[in-house]
């Protein structure tokens, strides 16, 4: 068994790791170098870059945790149903690192069932990176991670990867509410958006579909950091269809606000 020190030294090495062989890719790909782009069968892009980071992380991963299994979004599943997976997105959000711009990151996470372990994520691009485990506190390239202590909408920037997504959420209306009430509203989105909220730059990040890969190390990450990070069924979880993440004081406000159950929803997320 290793310790969740070992496992999250393991994450955060892994994900800067990963990180640098794309940041190296990115850099070819701003001069010219170029590089092979498909579209999978749901539209969005995969590059040679997404796909030689990602067996970049496995080959890691066979080495240091031969035994545990792995779940990529780009090279498929290798042991899935061992006692221990790790999840990898070698490049959240493919778009913005195929289009120049800089917030696309890297994230590892690694679970027992449903249960994460750790979780961590690079920038490299903007030498931003984070990571946390249960009980080992969140840090950051800045030192300790804490969500902001901004209490109401008026004050919060809230964010989301595409504002289009409500769409399939039936939640236009709530969403249009939502960010009307806020201080700012904006698409710094992707895993970047969590990050800036743990970081407690942003107080609301939201996507509404995502993947394990995408998703998993979030959770560790906004935990540990103060925050709440729910799916919209207000579970507390990494795994589900989509997420919510804000900071402690207006965890609640947000959820009821789009009409996201808060039965689930951590205590420290409620007001007292």
């Amino acid at each position: 068994m290793s310790s969740p020190r070992i496992l999250l030294d393991a994450a955060q090495e892994l994900s800067l790791l990963a990180g640098g062989v794309a940041l190296a890719r990115w850099h070819d790909h701003l001069r010219g170098r170029g590089l092979t782009v498909e579209h999978k069968a749901d539209g969005s892009p995969v590059s040679s870059a997404d796909r030689e980071v990602e067996q970049v992380a496995r080959d890691w991963l066979s080495r240091r945790f031969p035994l545990d299994g792995i779940v990529g979004e780009e090279l498929g599943s290798v042991r899935p149903d061992a006692k221990r997976v790790w999840c990898i997105d070698p490049i959240d959000g493919t778009k913005s690192f195929l289009g120049g711009v800089p917030l696309w990151g890297t994230l590892v996470a690694v679970a027992e069932g449903k249960t994460v372990l750790a979780g961590a994520a690079a920038f490299p691009a903007t030498s931003g990176w984070i990571a946390a485990a249960p009980g080992e506190g969140c840090e950051c390239d800045a030192g300790a991670a804490r969500v902001s202590a901004v209490a109401t909408l008026a004050e919060a920037t809230v964010l989301t990867t595409d504002e289009r997504f409500p769409d399939a959420l039936s939640c236009v209306a709530p969403w249009r509410e939502l960010t009307a009430s806020a201080r700012i509203a904006r698409t710094w989105g992707d895993a970047f958006g969590y990050y800036l909220v743990a970081t407690g730059r942003a107080e609301v990040m939201t996507d509404g579909r995502l993947a394990a890969w995408d998703a998993a190390c979030w959770k560790p990450i906004l935990d540990e950091a103060g925050g709440v990070f729910t799916d919209w069924q207000g579970i507390s979880t990494g795994f589900g269809e989509g997420a919510i993440a804000t900071n402690a004081a207006l965890a609640t406000d947000v959820r009821d606000r789009l009409g996201v159950p808060t039965d689930g929803v951590p205590t420290r997320g409620r007001p007292r």
